[in-house]
């Protein structure tokens, strides 16, 4: 293939879309790493602090689409202080400059200004795609800066992020010719918006496929809405409160039975269910449907919901359903591929959530089913066991035990031999999440099984640094690597620090690891980021003491050497 035309060889190469494909591709030889980084439209950065900006455009300069996460995964539970970092201001600053023609970009767990946004709106001239996924520190000033500069914006996707309501006038900040728009989600936010804004926006934008609104907007407004857009192929309702003998009520059901191409169906920030048989015209064609953000629906009316659901692929719903509605789901829905089980309330008694039996029935009647999120009061090593044996394709397993050090429910054991049912039966694991009373034992599973892994998450386990070692030595593929309130110390970081170099990422919190050996990991491995972070603002924290265990420490590989922008509490050794 040396002997192809470069422009050949470009052609070729835009049919490898996988990021890790074109890493490799780009290792091949000069002529390919040459014609690989020209052609290179699109990049994921997995931490804003592992690379700069100016770093990336000079190693891709026709960059189209980028997508960056800041803060570590652990920020979703409140582990990562508010003001540690992630600023997206200096990638804008850079993109700016060095890539004009940049079209979309996709924020997860970062800072983003009001003023970000407004250079971002006003940088580049063909910008099509801004997603923002658990953001905070803008306001809806600078949402307006995007809805007034972005001419040929396509898609504006708000998820769940801390945003600044200021009087909700931003979506009468779309200019009148603005007529692009194929995607729209605001569910997150909490403040009224202008509604007469809203239609005329959607009523002028033919292409619109994906719709997701606040709690804000009335069932009023919401069948206007529909009956402006039934092409709409992703629905959020937001509110979904009313009279079900009303005029209105009745007007939106006929504006329902129009929307024939709907396949997604998401929010219910706030529902009556009353008001849900309003929807089940829209079930039977639903491939998509989540029901994680709303609490007024009880078990029963979720099952009956569910059999009209006959071809769902991927269901987010509430623990309210209980086992008997998720038997209902197995038994209704042969085509599941994804399960996502959320708390309705964590301090509910056990009698109140899903337990193992919930989630051995969906094993049984979903055998595409390879993903699973799964929060229950109780687990057993049997129902593990059956588990693994029903669903060997999962690629994602993440069991939340909300008591997380319970054991075993029926036999009181370790769920050692469980988990590690899963991980020898699955062997194209990637992802996996663990919880309940586990002893080094699971470890040693883990690492001699788990050949795919490449995202391990575990808290309050194992019995010694044993534990770790053995997911070090035995994980090849391991990326990132997430562990709180676990025994491990001195001896399980150091044992094997070449491996660092090889992942992404490691944090580590209330574990027995000391500033010493946290020291001899940055001298001994100088491309990495070894940061301590101390939120006592008693003082009682001394660098210069070895022997002090470290709280928090989030280790990452680098090729810019530590960020310049760590606030106090955080070193970098």
């Amino acid at each position: 293939m040396n002997y192809f035309p470069e422009e050949v060889l470009e052609h070729v190469f835009d049919f490898v879309t996988s990021n890790t494909d074109r890493n490799s591709v780009s290792l091949v030889c000069k002529t390919w790493y040459k014609v690989e980084r020209e052609s290179r439209s699109r990049v994921f950065v997995g931490n804003c602090y592992a690379i700069n900006p100016e770093k990336l455009i000079g190693r891709f300069p026709r960059l189209r689409e980028v997508s960056i996460k800041g803060k570590p995964h652990f920020a979703d539970f409140n582990l990562v202080p508010h003001e540690w970092g992630g600023y997206v201001y200096p990638w804008i600053g850079a993109l700016a400059k060095g890539c004009p023609n940049l079209e979309g970009l996709r924020l997860k767990r970062m800072v983003v200004s009001d003023e970000s946004l407004e250079l971002l709106s006003k940088s580049f001239c063909n910008f099509k795609s801004l997603v923002l996924v658990s953001c905070e520190g803008f306001t809806t000033d600078g949402l307006a800066a995007i809805a007034s500069n972005c001419r040929r914006l396509q898609e504006l996707d708000l998820q769940e992020n801390e945003v600044d309501d200021r009087k909700g006038h931003w979506l009468s900040c779309f200019p009148e010719s603005c007529t692009s728009l194929v995607s729209l989600n605001f569910a997150c936010l909490k403040g009224e918006v202008n509604l007469a804004s809203l239609e005329r926006l959607v009523a002028r934008s033919p292409n619109l496929r994906s719709l997701r609104l606040n709690r804000t907007v009335p069932f009023e407004t919401l069948y206007k809405i529909l009956a402006k857009a039934p092409q709409l192929t992703d629905l959020g309702t937001g509110s979904f409160v009313h009279d079900p003998n009303s005029e209105t009520f009745n007007k939106l059901k006929n504006a329902i039975s129009k929307c024939e191409s709907v396949r997604s169906l998401s929010g219910f920030l706030e529902v009556s269910s009353r008001c849900l048989p309003a929807v089940y015209q829209l079930c039977e064609r639903l491939s998509t449907l989540n029901l994680s953000y709303a609490p007024g629906i009880n078990g029963s009316e979720l099952t009956k919901l569910i059999r009209h659901c006959t071809k769902l692929q991927r269901l987010w719903i509430l623990d309210c359903i209980g086992d008997k509605g998720l038997a209902v789901v197995a038994s209704t829905c042969k085509e599941l591929e994804e399960l996502r089980v959320f708390p309705s309330d964590p301090f509910a008694p056990g009698n109140a959530a899903v337990t193992e039996e919930g989630l051995v029935a969906i094993s049984s009647g979903c055998p595409k089913l390879h993903s699973v999120l799964y929060f229950c009061h109780q687990m057993t090593n049997a129902g593990l066991i059956t588990v693994a044996k029903n669903c060997p394709n999962f690629t994602r397993f993440r069991l939340c035990i909300l008591d997380p050090v319970k054991p075993d429910a029926v036999t009181g054991q370790p769920l050692d031999e469980g988990f590690g049912a899963i991980v020898q039966s699955c062997k194209r694991l990637r992802r996996l999440s663990i919880s309940g009373f586990l002893t080094d034992k699971v470890f040693l599973y883990i690492g001699m099984y788990g050949e795919q892994l490449e995202m391990l998450s575990v808290a309050f386990a194992g019995d010694s640094d044993e534990a770790m070692i053995y997911v070090m030595n035995g994980c090849k593929k391991l990326r990132k690597l997430e562990i709180r309130d676990c025994p491990f110390g001195n001896m399980a970081l150091l044992t094997d620090v070449g491996k660092y170099e090889t992942m992404r990422s490691l944090w580590m919190s209330s574990c027995e690891v000391t500033l010493g050996a946290c020291k001899y990991l940055a001298r001994k491995m100088p491309r990495l980021n070894v940061e301590i972070i101390n939120e006592n603002d008693s003082g009682e924290f001394n660098l210069d003491d070895d022997r002090q265990k470290v709280e928090k420490m989030f280790l990452y590989r680098t090729l810019v050497g530590p960020r310049l922008d760590a606030p106090e509490f955080v070193s970098t050794l």
